[in-house]
């Protein structure tokens, strides 16, 4: 079987199994998926958050969560715990962390400042009638949607425990570079670099459970689906927010997570249980888990079909392999247009992190890119978390100066002075500017 960690080459092989009549989609039509293999390409939609206008659902149309995983949903609104403006830019059902809040924080983001990513809005699940269904051809016996294996929390609580510190970040993470810094037009939810957290999560393995509920050796793909509200717009209906993960990175290292930061996960980051799929992309780390399907076909959604590809002029017009990997970026724990003071000596902070591994270095130009000086890399160096750098620099010169970090990360990918462009605004890696002002 084709490796899960070269996703192009996996996805080619999705594609040629679809034609073959051995791929299923999900929630997508065949004449879709042969658009995509045969290189008609699914044309680039305006998004809202990283969903399709088209697909996203509109006010008041989001359909109620349905009894998927034996625990009602009941919801409770956008985002349930606070969001005061000085920890949170809000972006309706998004609420993306200030990075000047981070600075008198350790490596791990405290909860309360935790950037959220919803569909739709945050559910509120009982824990007690919760129940995970596994079904699919991949398992043994083939458990079917309607007769699944099932799981309570207490039942998973009781097995071995793993605790792994990561990031979670959305893929548009920096879409709004896009247009301020590179002049280019994308559509989606504006995020800075706030939409990123690292946090502990403990759980299972998700190859623990896999494996106890009779995982077969022939199974391709294994599907999450989360309990919030379907998308439905204009009528209709996309179902519950799903990506396929190949089984390969499934038994690899993704966690079936029930605490974060030692605590149970709290309403807006999945309880009673999520998905953590370390250094992908955050759709994949799907919230609130009800259903795991594991396949023994590929499988196709419009969670890796319509969406989380890049699409535009510079790639396929079926759009790019589904994105997985996240890419090296770095951040400074300060205000935009921060004001700093002439002649007196201050340290600078930030953070960098890579979906490819650990941080190697971090370099910081203080004049807008003219000169650089490597920053000191301090603190946890976790290859799945980020890692903490720091700088003094005492600015001689009142008036505006322009700041820059530039990370590089185990694999020698280093952040390149343009992000190359896509129309949905995924994946934006390039130095970003930051302006202050001495005064």
């Amino acid at each position: 079987m084709t490796s899960s960690f070269d996703e192009g080459r996996y996805d080619s092989a999705r594609l040629a199994q679809w034609e073959a009549g051995q791929a299923r989609g999900d929630g997508i039509s065949r004449r879709t998926a042969l658009r995509l293999s045969a290189g008609l390409g699914l044309a680039a939609v305006p998004v809202l958050g990283g969903v399709p206008a088209s697909a996203a659902p509109a006010r008041g149309e989001a359909s109620a969560a349905p009894a998927r995983g034996e625990g009602p949903a009941v919801a409770a609104g956008p985002i349930v715990k606070p969001l005061p403006p000085e920890l949170f830019t809000v972006f309706g059902t998004n609420a993306e962390t200030r990075w000047e809040a981070l600075r008198d924080v350790g490596h791990l983001v405290p909860i309360d400042r935790f950037f959220v990513r919803n569909h739709t809005g945050t559910p509120l699940i009982d824990g007690d009638t919760w129940r995970l269904e596994l079904f699919g051809a991949g398992l043994r016996g083939s458990p079917t949607a309607d007769n699944p294996v099932t799981v309570s929390l207490k039942q998973l609580r009781r097995l071995p425990s793993t605790t792994l510190t990561a990031f979670i970040e959305c893929a548009g993470n920096g879409r709004s570079f896009f247009t301020t810094q590179q002049g280019q037009p994308v559509s989606g939810t504006a995020w800075k670099l706030g939409a990123v957290g690292v946090a502990t999560w403990r759980g299972v393995r998700l190859s623990t459970v896999l494996r106890l509920a009779g995982l077969r050796p022939d199974a391709v793909d294994v599907l999450p689906s989360g309990l919030d509200a379907n998308f439905v717009s204009g009528g209709v209906d996309l179902g519950p927010v799903r990506r396929p993960i190949p089984i390969r990175k499934a038994l690899h290292d993704v966690v079936l997570a029930y605490e974060m930061n030692g605590e149970p996960l709290p309403p807006d980051h999945g309880f009673p249980v999520r998905v953590v799929v370390p250094s992908w992309i955050g759709i994949s780390s799907i919230k609130w888990v009800g259903r795991i399907e594991v396949s023994a076909e590929p499988l196709f959604t419009p969670w890796n079909t319509q969406f989380y590809r890049f699409f535009g002029p510079d790639h396929p017009a079926e759009g790019s392999a589904p994105l997985t990997r996240q890419v090296v970026k770095s951040a400074f724990e300060l205000a935009p247009d921060a004001q700093l003071p002439v002649g007196t000596t201050t340290l600078l902070t930030g953070r960098a992190w890579s979906g490819n591994g650990g941080i190697r270095r971090v370099d910081v130009s203080t004049d807008g890119g003219a000169s650089w000086r490597r920053a000191d890399l301090f603190g946890p160096a976790v290859d799945t978390g980020w890692r903490r750098w720091r700088l003094t620099w005492r600015p001689a010169t009142p008036g505006g100066h322009t700041l820059l970090a530039r990370a590089t990360d185990a694999t020698g990918a280093t952040q390149p002075d343009v992000a190359p462009y896509n129309t949905l605004g995924y994946q934006f890696g390039a130095v970003v500017r930051h302006p202050v002002t001495v005064a």
